[in-house]
């Protein structure tokens, strides 16, 4: 990771000293690396010994890094990482241009390692990821969503770029297809699995933990999994004070809503499905063999469920 780091603090020269400014300050405030690690992991199972996977490493990072920058400005947000996020710093305008940059600094760095395979894998991954978000704009408010196209969301949003990085780190190891296809999956699931939770702590967490606000989701209009639930399986007042609080947004119902959402069990209903794709993620590594990476790929999937931040 500390290669990494190295390469991510390379990369981001430009000698527009606003874009050095506003991509610095992402990258500074922190985050939890789990998409390059779990490249790094991959990679290192499949007996990978070359230094591509830093540079890809760093990619998804940057890729990671763009969404993150354009979704603050298209959410309104104003809190990530317990400090004010790039567009309350400096402006939406600024923040969807050095997104641009790190897009576009991504993409000159993967035809660098050149493997038609790798800018294939990303540049469908990137394709998706906007698709996905594309599709959770439209389902702002939506208080009739499915479980089914909550997932699909997720799958879109999140857990490509997971599923995109373990594939990576398997085909710089040049695994057999069969494997490639498991480590994919692996990813995928813990992807979805993590953004189960990061769902579920938006009802649950502390604010100081996560580094951001409580109840964004719910200000946003977002029908996440424990909201889905409430719905489903709460009484008619329960589901009024939901189905309300997402088609008018704000967070006025936001203490209404934790009430119901917890006498439902709403938030142990979205953990036990974030598990359940922990379950298939540690499933999808039976090929792969025992080794400390190995290991270590277990432990990111707990890590996933288990986190409070």
């Amino acid at each position: 990771m500390q290669a990494v780091d190295a390469v991510i603090r390379r990369r981001l020269h430009s000698d527009v000293p606003l874009v050095r400014q506003i991509a610095e300050y992402i990258i500074a405030g922190g985050g939890k690396r789990l998409r390059p690690a779990l490249l790094l992991l991959v990679a290192g199972a499949v007996g990978y010994r070359g230094t591509h996977h830093h540079e890809l490493a760093a990619v998804v990072e940057f890729i990671h890094t763009a969404t993150l920058l354009h979704d603050d400005v298209v959410d309104e947000s104003t809190l990530r990482r317990g400090k004010e996020t790039a567009n309350a710093h400096f402006g939406n305008a600024a923040s969807v241009l050095v997104g641009d940059f790190l897009y576009s600094r991504a993409f000159q760095m993967m035809v660098g390692v050149g493997q038609m395979r790798v800018m294939e894998v990303l540049a469908d991954a990137t394709n998706i990821i906007a698709e996905g978000e594309v599709l959770q704009l439209m389902n702002c408010h939506n208080a009739d969503l499915s479980v089914d196209d909550y997932l699909q969301v997720v799958r879109y949003k999140t857990a490509k770029l997971f599923e995109a990085s373990a594939r990576l780190g398997a085909i710089l190891g040049a695994a057999e297809p069969a494997l490639e296809e498991g480590l994919a999956a692996y990813g995928m699931h813990l992807g979805t699995a993590f953004q189960i939770v990061d769902d579920v702590l938006d009802y649950s967490g502390q604010e100081e933990e996560l580094g951001k606000s409580l109840g964004d989701d719910l200000a946003e209009g977002k029908p996440t999994l424990p909201l889905i639930h409430v719905m489903q399986n709460g009484n008619a007042e329960q589901a009024a004070v939901v189905r309300g609080a997402l088609e008018h947004g704000g967070r006025e119902a936001f203490p209404a809503v934790i009430r119901a959402v917890r006498e439902t069990g709403a938030l142990d209903a979205a953990l036990e499905v974030a598990r359940g794709e922990i379950a298939l993620a540690g499933e999808a590594l039976a090929s792969l063999p025992h080794s400390q990476y190995r290991e270590a790929l277990l432990q990111l999937a707990s890590f996933a469920v288990a986190r409070r931040y």
